[in-house]
């Protein structure tokens, strides 16, 4: 196993491919900007903001993965909201879990019954900062 989403598991066997490329990650801070007349603004620090993920996805029958399937798991747990931890290599990625904003899909390849037959998927997830009491 590669690493997991939730219940979502990344993993390569011989029965299926469910794996990722193009994974990207950025971190933020938050300043204020306050004007000054006749200078350039002053920068103030507030504090770091939320971190963001992206990646791709591919879906295919022919790794034995249905992609209609997957990709309404992944829209379903985007329209919830559910706040996931991310791991990979055995390693939790960040401090806190993670909801996915976003699904994006492109289907590929379409067979003669109309059926998906492969899918490429954008997925980005936002860091998920539980309220403080």
């Amino acid at each position: 196993m590669i690493g997991s989403l939730g219940d979502i598991l990344f993993e390569v066997s011989s029965r299926e491919v469910r794996t990722f490329k193009d994974y990207r990650r950025s971190t933020k801070a938050r300043y204020a900007s306050h004007d000054i007349v006749g200078k350039k603004p002053v920068l103030e620090y507030i504090g770091p903001g939320g971190e963001e993920i992206t990646f791709s996805m591919q879906f295919s029958m022919q790794l034995g993965i249905v992609p209609a399937e997957e990709t309404a798991r992944l829209r379903e747990l985007c329209e919830k909201g559910e706040a996931m931890y991310l791991v990979l290599s055995n390693e939790t990625i960040g401090e806190n879990p993670w909801v996915i904003e976003s699904v994006g899909e492109a289907a590929d390849t379409i067979d003669h019954k109309g059926r998906i037959i492969v899918t490429q998927v954008d997925v980005t997830l936002k860091e998920y900062v539980p309220e403080m009491a």
